[in-house]
């Protein structure tokens, strides 16, 4: 097992990184571990609502740049840039063909399984969680993907290599972008977060927290 310092260590390191180095990259076996560790992340039911776009072109990211106000720099320095997608409601809805060959498929229950765990997550949707509409189902979808982002963010900084995530940008025009130049099809996948991946140029001040005492109550 990996030493528990050596843990804290790589969470004290990360940090959001808003400049990177141009002359250094991320190598493709790096940046592959960093996204194995993305799809290794858990999700609710385990549906894995998530896809990940790696934009390299620099005509898509200048592109993109237009939209997203709070990437300008790291489009500009990033080694590699990603973008986080979720699914909509045609993918996450509990009668969606996704969910039912995911289920057969991909986790390889088998039927009467299938029929319980499809009934569990209808009734899920329908009242434990109130998914009743579009905008709620993919906000819900939302938060699973935000898992695999801080697993590639930790992950990444555990073998030094910097990131930082991003949510500043205009969600329809990013959208806009996603399908006329990426060719996602945004009925189907919608944009919640960016990251980017590299080599910091400036270290950054001391990270700040509040203590463990003020965060967590035990009873």
């Amino acid at each position: 097992m990996i030493n528990k310092t050596e843990i804290l260590d790589a969470y004290k390191y990360r940090h959001a990184c808003k400049l990177f180095d141009t002359n250094k990259k991320v190598s493709d076996s790096d940046m592959n571990f960093i996204l194995e560790t993305g799809i290794l992340s858990p999700s609710s039911f385990g549906f894995e609502p998530w896809h990940f776009v790696v934009v390299q072109n620099p005509e898509l990211r200048s592109k993109l740049k237009d939209s997203a106000w709070g990437a300008t720099a790291k489009l500009d320095t990033a080694s590699h840039f990603v973008l986080g997608l979720t699914m909509r409601e045609p993918l996450m809805k509990y009668d969606s063909q996704y969910i039912e060959d995911f289920m057969r498929d991909i986790q390889e229950l088998p039927e009467n399984v299938i029929e319980q765990k499809g009934s569990m997550y209808e009734t899920f949707q329908k009242s434990d969680f109130d998914l009743s509409d579009d905008r709620k189902l993919f906000d819900w979808a939302s938060k699973q993907c935000y898992i695999p982002l801080a697993n590639m963010m930790t992950s990444a900084a555990m073998i030094g290599i910097d990131s930082c995530p991003i949510e500043g940008f205009n969600q329809s025009k990013s959208e806009k972008i996603l399908k006329d130049d990426l060719g996602i099809d945004t009925n189907l996948y919608g944009l919640s977060y960016m990251v980017a991946f590299g080599y910091r140029v400036n270290e950054p001040r001391p990270k700040t927290r509040r203590t463990l005492e003020k965060v967590v109550t035990f009873k």
